[in-house]
């Protein structure tokens, strides 16, 4: 357990952010390589999973990838790119630009079980209810600070491309979940130390076959070194009443203890995400969520993000 509070830039509070902060904008160079990388696109038609950034010459575009994987490890954990231009790129263009610039931040990994590694998030018109297997990202409602897949082997990166917005709602937010921990640390270390213990999760319907429902991990885990986090309050409830298993009053303290603490009103970070904004987020220091949304009547204007998850660790396949 990390008994000490944590200094770094990560550890940030929506007070202590500049309005800027984390913003990366797209410079000319860039935009000049994308509008030539789209071109060849157009030209040469092929899956978006299958192209790679050798393929094309995109130095500009490289570097600002690197300054981005810079801010997501020892920076605040989070970077905005602003912005692709859809309407001159087009949409399939778009997305394999989008795919493209991610890649440069190592390698892209499978989403589900059955491989799929470019995620449509969308309303399908379905409800998150437990023990169903539909995940918040095809619903319109509202989500709680969490990690990507934090029921498996969480992506080190988690990028949204925004490619339509709702008609209302929808707020993004952000959440370090280091600074979190700093204030169960300073409050109450004993329940801090609970959340290092292992609870059951509920996987979502994402295992293979013969594989059990839910799996068991802590929140907190620290090597020595860095402090991890997998947390999905929803995910860890909705495990245990799959489990048919009780949480113990100390279990259900520590996290009543992390809602409260995710939820004071100078920790987050809350921001309109727009058409064509790429949002790279540090999935094992901060968590993310959006706000219940209302989308447009017409189709083609509903809400739309495409995810990518990078994993540097392990395989390409969903459980690594």
């Amino acid at each position: 357990m990390l008994t000490e509070q944590v200094t770094a830039p990560v550890a940030w509070r929506a007070e202590t952010l500049l309005s800027n902060e984390g913003l990366t904008s797209i410079d000319s160079a860039c935009v000049d390589e994308i509008g030539a990388a789209a071109e060849i696109l157009r030209a040469n038609p092929l899956e978006v999973t299958a192209l790679v950034p050798d393929d094309f010459d995109m130095p500009a575009c490289r570097r600002m990838m690197a300054a981005v994987r810079r801010e997501l490890d020892e920076g605040v954990g989070f970077a905005i790119l602003d912005r692709l231009p859809l309407q001159e790129l087009g949409r399939d263009e778009s997305i394999g630009v989008y795919w493209l610039l991610v890649s440069m931040l190592g390698r892209t990994v499978a989403q589900k079980w059955n491989g799929l590694l470019l995620y449509d998030v969308t309303d399908t018109g379905e409800k998150d209810v437990v023990g169903r297997s539909v995940r918040g990202s095809k619903t319109n409602g509202g989500q709680g600070f969490h990690t990507d897949n934090s029921y498996n082997l969480p992506p080190e990166y988690v990028s949204l491309l925004c490619l339509e917005t709702a008609m209302r709602g929808g707020v993004s937010g952000l959440v370090s979940f280091y600074t979190a921990h700093n204030e169960l640390l300073a409050r109450d270390p004993d329940l801090l130390a609970r959340l290092y213990e292992p609870f059951y999760f509920e996987r979502y319907g994402e295992f293979g076959p013969g594989e059990s429902s839910i799996s068991e991990k802590p929140i907190f885990s620290f090597d020595g070194g860095r402090l991890d986090v997998s947390l999905a309050t929803g995910r860890v409830r909705a495990g245990y009443e799959v489990a048919g298993v009780e949480m113990d009053e100390r279990a259900r303290n520590a996290l009543a203890a992390l809602d409260e603490v995710l939820e004071l009103p100078s920790l987050g970070k809350t921001f309109d995400f727009e058409r064509g904004q790429i949002q790279v987020v540090n999935n094992r220091k901060l968590g993310h969520r959006r706000t219940a949304f209302e989308d447009w009547p017409e189709g083609e204007r509903k809400r739309h993000l495409v995810r990518i998850w990078v994993r540097n660790e392990g395989r390409r396949f969903y459980s690594g």
